[in-house]
């Protein structure tokens, strides 16, 4: 995959790793061949160099790994989304209105949804709960009238209870019913209050997303209501003089949508129902089209499950157009729309930075593969294969004859044929074969099949100081591919092809799958390393999901945040705003309902005790002590030289 020869540009390291693709407009590779920053696409003149940003971290005495959070980039996509939408709203002459809503599952850090808040305040635009726990945190901080919130997901009487306390205080709480129970349970606590509440329901959409989440649709869709339950919905409400309160239809086919065909079915399917209902005598206000606006995380532009094959634009204007020629086809009023997109929204906005601590490879070792008085035929066998190379001809039967010596050998070890000495010069000589071969088919125009692997097994894997589980967990839970960059010496070309392994003692913690030059690989190009000089690389597009699914696999806590804003009057356009400490052992023992006080006591006076026995000093059992209760309230990763 790495190029050994013509020259290197920056063009060519964005062609590799395609940082403008997945970028959004936000990253680039500098001419410096730095990852470059632009929190806002429309001033380009404010530019984030990313090696700065690492160098402050290391000044504020932050420790690696660490979230980085670009807040100018949340709230630069909460604008987007909303001003394509009022755009597209008034060029179509469509007659509602968009109220937008941000749902809080797909990142409920407070410091996220504080300032999707905020920026979303000029547009009115809201909050989606689908918990208790959601319900309550979005009660305190959607403070705004004039905004919607909206509420999914299963619930019970204590739930219903906090809606309608919302709405006590004349807030928009609209309450989604997904399953017909919940209506019934609904109704009872609103006459028992005297609360109207304003009541949506889900439909159960005939029409299937495209990409990993496509169940989310169709008739064993785990939300929503059947077409015979929504007309029932209709009529109780009617029955017991509510109908006045059924105010949106809403429909879900699925997060990451990959194909616009199916924005569009959806669309056209969920404008239908809405026209029907309205003419039954609901007069519905809204029409909630759910989330599903996906991220091009591989650049590709495309319908595969990492990417979308449409641009934000292009989705607003199938919605808005979409319902434009439906309502008007059925001569229905236009509904004002209502959509949660939560990925789109967050998930450029935040990245997770670590450095590289080391180098694993299968041939890295190698012993002395002289000749010796009595070794076995096995060893001169695979020398004189390496004596030959440059005469073979055929370079598929020396493959053949060197990896058929290498299963031999073992078998002959285990028999106690070889001895261990000789089994290590086998193992030399074959890494040496193979290195040899892939050099040699690196120029050829055709590669046998069982050739194509070579780059695989000689290739790299570099430790990063960090856990897959706690900070890329889409990585391994569902294969979702996030882009991967070095940080720097991209005008460098990479000379190393490696996956990505993590610190963790499961061999399940590994990165091993890429976006290289438009095409999905085990492998990344990247730069060897050097000596005193650390090698930093940064997962992008981890803002949706992934900060706030982590476990705690080996006890590795969540990272130390650093939260960014631009500013174009200082030298390097940019301030760290906050630092957020993230857990220490002593935070995730206590999880796990250890007492770090009590482990600390028991190991002092384990010491003391081998004091007074005279095998530890005073002053060493003093420091050892001091060490323990040190490493307790550390971080739980890995330390780096500065």
């Amino acid at each position: 995959m790495v190029g050994t020869s013509g020259n290197w540009s920056i063009e060519e390291a964005e062609r590799i790793y395609g940082v403008s693709r997945w970028g959004g407009g936000y990253f680039h590779i500098g001419e410096n061949g730095n990852i470059k920053i632009t929190p806002n696409p429309s001033d380009p003149s404010v530019q984030i160099d990313f090696k700065a940003v690492i160098e402050e971290i290391h000044e504020e005495g932050v420790q690696l790994p660490v979230v980085v959070r670009f807040h100018d980039i949340l709230r630069s996509q909460v604008a987007n989304l909303n001003t394509h939408f009022r755009n597209t709203i008034s060029e179509a002459e469509y007659q509602g209105e968009y109220h937008g809503v941000y749902p809080v599952k797909v990142n409920q850090m407070r410091e996220v949804v504080e300032e999707v808040v905020d920026a979303g305040a000029p547009f009115n635009y809201g909050l989606e709960a689908g918990s208790k726990a959601e319900l309550l945190t979005v009660l305190a901080l959607n403070n705004n009238e004039d905004s919607l919130t909206v509420l999914n997901g299963y619930k019970d009487e204590e739930f219903m209870r906090l809606a309608l306390l919302g709405r006590k205080l004349g807030r928009r709480m609209v309450v989604v019913v997904e399953k017909y129970s919940e209506l019934l349970l609904l109704v009872r606590i609103a006459k028992e209050l005297k609360i109207d509440p304003i009541i949506g329901v889900r439909a159960k959409m005939t029409v299937k997303g495209r990409g990993k989440w496509e169940s989310s649709g169709g008739d064993r869709a785990k939300f929503g209501l059947s077409f015979a339950e929504i007309i029932n919905t209709a009529r109780y409400l009617k029955e017991h003089d509510m109908a006045h309160c059924f105010k949106l239809l809403h429909f879900h086919i699925g997060s990451q949508l990959t194909d616009i065909r199916s924005v569009k079915e959806a669309i056209s399917e969920g404008g239908r129902i809405y026209a029907e209902l309205h003419k039954m005598g609901f007069p519905l206000d809204y029409v909630d089209v759910g989330g599903g606006l996906g991220i091009d995380y591989d650049g590709t532009a495309s319908t595969s499950e990492s990417s979308r094959n449409y641009s934000m634009q292009e989705y607003v204007s199938d919605v808005v157009y979409g319902m434009k020629e439906m309502c008007d086809l059925e001569g229905v009023p236009h509904p004002n729309l209502v959509s949660e997109s939560g990925r789109a929204i967050t998930a450029h906005h935040s990245c997770v930075i670590t450095e590289i601590m080391g180098e694993i490879k299968s041939n890295s070792a190698a012993i002395d593969t002289g000749p010796k008085d009595g070794e076995h035929y096995f060893v001169k066998n695979m020398r004189e294969m390496i004596s030959n190379f440059d005469q073979q001809t055929n370079m598929q039967e020396l493959y053949n004859d060197a990896s058929q010596y290498k299963e031999q050998a073992l078998d002959a070890f285990k028999l106690s044929v070889l001895s261990l000495e000789e089994l290590a010069k086998i193992e030399t000589m074959y890494w040496e074969i193979m290195t040899r071969l892939q050099a040699y088919y690196a120029q050829a125009e055709y590669v046998p099949e069982e050739l194509q692997e070579l780059d695989f097994n000689l290739s790299s894997q570099y430790l990063c100081n960090f856990s897959v589980f706690q900070s890329a967990a889409d990585t391994w839970a569902i294969d979702q591919l996030l882009p991967v960059v070095p940080i720097s010496r991209l005008h460098e070309r990479p000379e190393i092809n490696c996956s990505l392994v993590d610190i963790t003692c499961d061999s399940d913690g590994k990165i091993d799958q890429f976006s290289v030059g438009r095409e999905i690989t085990d492998v990344l190009p990247m730069h060897r390393l050097k000596a005193n000089e650390p090698y930093y690389i940064g997962l992008f597009l981890t803002g949706a999901y992934q900060d706030v699914m982590g476990d705690m696999h080996n006890l590795f806590g969540r990272l130390n945040e650093v939260h960014i804003f631009s500013y174009d009057d200082d030298p390097q356009d940019f301030y760290i705003e906050e630092v957020v400490k993230g857990s220490s052992v002593e935070d995730v023992l206590s999880i796990m309902q250890y007492n770090p006080k009590a482990m600390a006591y028991d190991m002092k006076r384990l010491i003391d005790k081998q004091v007074s026995a005279g095998v530890i000093k005073p002053r060493e059992g003093v420091r050892w002590t001091d060490f323990y209760e040190d490493c307790l309230s550390g971080y739980t990763y890995l330390k780096t030289a500065k």
